[in-house]
């Protein structure tokens, strides 16, 4: 019987994170295609089941351990999706965005096979009213008018390089030395508050808070769309956080941030009103 709780030793789920048992057997990306998409689909359904879940689903939302039963209530319509289908440890992510006006959410999802096939570990950071800059509608309507096409093969990054320069923007957040491969135009995308002006001089240098470690990192690369996902745990509150990079020929062509505020109303910042214009956004 597939359980929707936790596997009921800790430690196992650790190892499966770390290391992914589909990666030691190898994956292509039509099977890590059809992982991703099943997420999305089960969402619609509203029924976890739609997914090939292993003999124990180990769901964790916002770092807590959680259910899928306490998520999938209902059918809900994905406005948008991206994947990110990473080969090398078998590894997915899935950005999602919902705008139902009942609850609306934007998701950022990392899964992974478990030792015994099926889905094993899902980490979803949701995000919701109040939560860091949210506005499900402005993410929407900005995600779905940038380009995040395949790169030819002879221009794309190697992994190494797309982990150096996701690397890079992260490590400023705790040291301005850090020199930051940026790319012009750029554009940041935080909750629903959007850098980018349609500029060829876009840039996504428009600051950062100081002292403010991102750790806690497990990523999921993505070479064919040069794309890079970081999920970490951001400052002295160990906020859920997803980074989302689009790096092309080296330079971060776009930011995409996703943070869980907890109980605190937009991370202790001001109420966020996304009819109201605002400066870029800074950080949290």
């Amino acid at each position: 019987m597939k359980r929707l709780t936790i596997a009921a030793i800790s430690a196992f789920a650790a190892l499966a994170f770390a290391s992914p048992a589909s990666a030691q057997a190898g994956c292509t990306r039509e099977q890590l295609d059809t992982m991703a998409q099943s997420w999305v689909n089960a969402l619609e359904a509203g029924d976890p089941f739609k997914m090939e879940l292993g003999e124990w689903a180990d769901y964790r939302e916002n770092y807590k351990i959680g259910t899928l039963s306490g998520l999938f209530t209902k059918p809900r319509k994905v406005d948008f999706a991206r994947k990110l289908l990473d080969t090398t440890t078998c590894q997915v992510m899935i950005e999602t965005v919902m705008t139902d006006p009942e609850h609306p959410y934007v998701m950022a999802t990392q899964m992974g096979s478990g030792f015994n096939g099926g889905i094993g570990q899902i980490q979803n950071i949701v995000t919701d009213e109040g939560d860091w800059l949210f506005s499900a509608a402005n993410t929407l309507k900005y995600a779905k008018g940038e380009n995040w096409g395949v790169i030819p093969e002879a221009q794309r990054n190697t992994r190494a390089e797309l982990l150096a320069a996701a690397n890079a923007y992260l490590d400023l957040f705790n040291d301005k030395s850090v020199q930051v491969p940026w790319g012009t135009p750029c554009a940041r995308l935080e909750g629903g508050v959007y850098t980018g002006k349609g500029l060829p001089t876009d840039s996504c240098d428009v600051g950062v808070p100081s002292g403010i470690k991102m750790a806690s990192r497990v990523y999921v690369v993505d070479e064919t769309i040069g794309a890079v996902d970081v999920f970490l745990k951001m400052g002295d509150n160990a906020r859920p956080d997803s980074h989302l990079f689009r790096i092309e020929n080296g330079k971060i062509r776009y930011v995409h941030t996703v943070t869980n505020c907890g109980t605190q109303v937009n991370c202790g910042f001001p109420p966020f009103d996304p009819n109201k214009p605002m400066g870029p956004p800074q950080g949290n």
